[in-house]
């Protein structure tokens, strides 16, 4: 599952709320890694790769999220996979799980 919207927070307060979601609130969520750029005249873009287990996925997920603010206003792309099961890649809705965390923590800074 993959959303991308707009907040109201730069950057890094942005990449906070996330830590926060994903890894304080789980005991198996950590970040893998994070990567970020500075674009002069332009702006930054920071990349965290997150890591979680999802029992009903019997398996780890991965969670990927960009942000930029190169229109101005911070930017999140999120999109997580890698749970499923079998020749369909069936994960039980744990990747739509996974990838709302960043939704749900980030929904009172959201523009429309």
């Amino acid at each position: 599952m993959e959303e991308t919207f707009n907040v109201t927070l730069d950057i890094r307060d942005t990449a906070k709320i996330i830590d926060d979601a994903v890894i304080e609130g789980s005991i198996t969520g950590e970040c893998i890694d994070t990567y970020s750029i500075q674009v002069p005249n332009v702006g930054n873009c920071l990349v965290a790769v997150y890591e979680k287990h999802y029992y009903r996925a019997g398996n780890r997920l991965t969670l990927t999220v960009v942000m930029d603010d190169f229109e101005g206003k911070t930017r999140v792309h999120c999109v997580s996979g890698g749970g499923g099961e079998g020749l369909f890649s069936f994960d039980w809705g744990a990747a739509g799980s996974f990838s709302s965390i960043v939704s749900d923590s980030l929904a009172e800074f959201r523009l429309e």
